[in-house]
């Protein structure tokens, strides 16, 4: 077992969102987890992310606030506890309408290495 207090989470660049801080929580370390990674991303008013897709699947938990979610033709609204997935390769785009401060945890797989390319 491994806890990693929320004080030591180091921040991350996440691509093609704003006004958004995100943290990591688990994953990218040699002591694991080795599937996946976890994250935390609090997006204040106005903020958000995409429109974009990527190869990999990804769950968001929606702890606090209202995040508007376009994905798959249709857009919803979730908020405090909502779990929401979006499959590989769907295009989302993620938006904070409200006046509130949205905190989410993201999970997913780790990208795929790069092939090594056999050297000369």
């Amino acid at each position: 077992m491994r806890i990693k207090r929320f004080s030591d989470a180091e921040p991350y660049e996440a691509p093609n969102h704003r006004n958004c801080t995100s943290l990591r929580l688990a994953g990218f370390t040699e002591d694991g987890p080795n599937d996946f990674w976890v994250g935390c991303s609090h997006f204040l008013p106005g903020g958000g992310a995409g429109p974009d897709a990527t190869p990999l699947e990804k769950v968001y938990v929606i702890l606090s606030g209202e995040l508007t979610i376009t994905s798959g033709g249709k857009t919803e609204k979730a908020g405090p506890m909502d779990t929401v997935f979006i499959p590989a390769g769907e295009e989302r785009e993620i938006r904070n309408n409200g006046n509130d401060v949205v905190t989410m945890i993201v999970a997913m797989p780790y990208p795929p290495r790069a092939a090594s390319g056999g050297g000369a």
